[in-house]
């Protein structure tokens, strides 16, 4: 794992206990996280609301993507980039519609797309849904 207090250092975020916490559990997720899936990792603390204030500053500060694949949950992924978030640090993600998970495409660059001109993009939200390979082979 990376060094989480040279991350947060890096992105101008004093390194407490809660934060450092929802970082190591973000590091170690294989997939893009929810609040209550954080809640459920750390066990006993910190509370929903701890967590929920710690990846608004994460998020924020552009230590985390937040994804919106359609459960109503935000998802949270740890963004790779070394500087700001763009679109070309961003993957297309796959929302299983019956095991209800998220899958990070990593190797599925996000197509680009023109937009008109005066609008600048920040992030892209590029989900697929349907059934994961797991739910297909139940089918």
């Amino acid at each position: 794992m990376t060094d989480i207090d040279s991350i947060l250092a890096a992105k101008g975020i004093k390194p407490t206990a809660n934060r450092i916490l929802v970082m190591r559990e973000l590091q170690k997720a294989s997939r893009p996280l929810s609040i209550a899936d954080l809640e459920t990792a750390l066990d006993f603390s910190p509370d929903k609301a701890s967590i929920f204030r710690v990846l608004e500053l994460f998020a924020e500060k552009d230590v985390v993507h937040v994804i919106e694949d359609g459960s109503r949950a935000l998802k949270y992924e740890l963004c790779h980039a070394s500087g700001d978030h763009s679109p070309a640090d961003q993957h297309v993600h796959f929302y299983c519609e019956r095991c209800h998970e998220t899958y990070c495409l990593e190797d599925v660059p996000i197509p680009p797309v023109a937009i008109p001109d005066g609008f600048t993009a920040h992030s892209v939200n590029y989900m697929i849904k349907g059934l994961c390979p797991t739910c297909s082979r139940r089918s």
